[in-house]
């Protein structure tokens, strides 16, 4: 039986509409940092900030959450923030180790989940974790503590940055480490029955 048309949640609704706006979006900052306009690309990134609490307000109080949306939201996320600490610590702005433990976490959480989908034949749900959250919030923070001191706004006292990253890289490694741990009881559980 077909779903009824009237009644189906549309792809392309306004919360998936403006998280395709966060993945455009990407681009234009990465334009705005190589060619050293700081104040334009923290407005970006403050940009993107706010569609992302928008776009996750406006599925709930709409109910229209979608597959797609549970997706690409994250995906818009991981997007940004990887992309400026590439950015940041190719320019010497970021600890090249930070980046480098950034990329790998979520490159060892996506092949993680991939694999796990393709070895088992069911995704493993990605729920954050405390962790997590904290992460994605020091993460954010960094790249935030970075911007506002090359556009001139703000700068932060260097033992406060130095701070900053070794906390944002302690949380990147635990929440790395949490994910693969939960990767592994999955892939048990699901393997054994």
């Amino acid at each position: 039986m077909k779903p009824d048309p009237a009644t189906a949640p549309r792809l392309l609704n306004v919360a998936n509409a403006l998280t395709l706006l966060r993945i455009l979006a990407v681009p234009l900052y990465l334009n705005f940092v190589v060619d050293g306009l700081y104040d334009l690309a923290f407005l970006v990134f403050l940009a993107a900030g706010v569609t992302d609490a928008v776009d996750g307000a406006v599925a709930r109080l709409t109910n229209t959450r979608t597959e797609l949306g549970a997706h690409l939201d994250p995906l818009a996320d991981k997007l940004l923030v990887i992309s400026a600490f590439i950015a940041f610590g190719i320019l010497h702005e970021i600890p090249l180790r930070l980046m480098i433990m950034v990329i790998t976490r979520d490159a060892v959480i996506l092949s993680g989940f991939l694999t796990t989908a393709a070895v088992l034949g069911t995704p493993m749900p990605m729920r954050p974790s405390i962790s997590g959250k904290l992460t994605t919030f020091l993460q954010i923070t960094s790249i935030g503590l970075v911007m506002l001191h090359l556009a001139g706004w703000w700068t932060a006292p260097s033992a406060l940055r130095e701070g900053w990253f070794i906390a944002t890289g302690i949380a990147t490694l635990i929440s790395g480490a949490g994910y693969v741990v939960d990767g592994i009881r999955f892939y048990q559980a699901h393997s054994e029955g």
